[in-house]
């Protein structure tokens, strides 16, 4: 893998993780998070993680959204690990 892919797949994540943390009421859908998933895409062996993260993020339950977007986000961390796509940092 190229640096350059390498690198836009950490900003990818980096977004995610962005609105992963916001406070519930703060987490709306927007094209950048739509933009971060589908530079994620080649790069995930499943793409239910990717599916259920933007499901989660359009969810209109504020207790359950955060639940749903930070399980999501946990389970595209493993699916890039598992492809290779980004190192394991533990």
């Amino acid at each position: 893998m190229i640096d350059y892919e390498r690198y836009l797949i950490e900003l990818a994540l980096t977004v995610l993780q962005e609105v992963a943390e916001a406070p519930a009421a703060e987490q709306k859908p927007s094209s950048g998070t739509r933009l971060a998933l589908r530079v994620l895409r080649p790069h995930c062996p499943d793409q239910w993680p990717l599916t259920q993260f933007w499901s989660g993020i359009n969810a209109t339950d504020d207790m359950v959204r955060p639940q749903i977007v930070k399980a999501s986000l946990n389970s595209i961390i493993h699916q890039l690990e598992k492809s290779r796509a980004r190192s394991i940092t533990r």
